[in-house]
């Protein structure tokens, strides 16, 4: 895989049929919600958890992540859609905030528990390995748009971008970090690392949950040293670890004081 990386040059669109394009980015996030899908339906039989309220909750959680996903990209770009407006609905090019996704869906999570007088934070808790797979899965749209690349690199595994893809200050360069490719990685450490816990059922109600958003933001806070693209910085850091460290913060003094670390049998 490393070589054929090195190499090639990936194409966004997947298929093409007459006028219509299918693309790469959007295949992936279609899997990733399907699969998102099948690993909360069989944490729900753990808990009992009906599957007609996981398609439920599902659903709108879905809809409502990839809104709530799609604004925050936009908010942190604003400068630019406020004079490309249309592009906002482009959204198979890319541009989907994973913090906006997560503030979505525990507004909507919040909702439907609090409606069917379920439990919120155990509704967080079987749906915090799902978001780790689909962002493992998903961040692939970035590598086949060739966005959101990292630093130049000569190391074996460093990624072409092709001319028109570069930014203005590395056109010189031809390969760069894969930063998909790590994120997906730790990722896909994090969806095993949660799922452990999961069968451990040594967690109280929410602390795998917190665990997800500590972990996520660990690799977030690192991948940003990576990143070239533009981002709003503050005091030498980018926006996203800003507040990737305000998450990790919160949710280690939600742990420590609601006492939520495992119980020991």
């Amino acid at each position: 895989m490393i070589n054929f990386l090195h190499t090639y040059t990936p194409d966004p669109v997947l298929i093409s049929i007459g006028p219509v394009n299918i693309f790469w980015y959007s295949f992936l996030i279609i899997t990733a919600v399907i699969l998102a899908l099948v690993v909360v339906s069989q944490l729900g039989k753990k808990y009992q958890i009906k599957t007609d309220q996981i398609i439920d909750i599902g659903f709108y959680t879905i809809i409502f992540g990839i809104l709530g996903a799609r604004l925050f990209y936009v908010l942190l770009e604003i400068d630019y859609y406020f004079f490309h407006p249309l592009d906002i609905f482009k959204v198979w090019q890319g541009g989907l905030a994973i913090h906006g996704a997560i503030i979505a869906g525990i507004i909507v999570v919040y909702i439907y528990a609090k409606k069917n007088k379920q439990s919120f934070w155990l509704w967080l808790d079987i749906s915090a390995p799902a978001v780790a797979l689909g962002q493992a899965i998903g961040r692939w749209g970035n590598y086949f748009n060739q966005e959101l690349y990292g630093k130049p690199t000569e190391l074996a595994w460093g990624i072409s971008i092709a001319l028109k893809n570069r930014m203005v200050l590395y056109l010189q360069y031809e390969y760069f970090h894969p930063t998909f490719l790590y994120e997906s990685i730790l990722d896909l450490f994090i969806f095993f690392t949660l799922i452990i816990l999961h069968k451990r059922g040594k967690s109280k109600q929410g602390y795998i949950f917190l665990i997800y958003l500590v972990l996520y933001s660990v690799v977030r806070f690192l991948m940003e040293f990576l990143r070239i693209d533009p981002a709003v910085s503050l005091v030498g850091l980018r926006w996203a670890q800003i507040v990737s460290i305000l998450i990790i913060l919160i949710s280690l003094v939600v742990i420590y004081k609601h006492k939520l670390l495992p119980v020991k049998k």
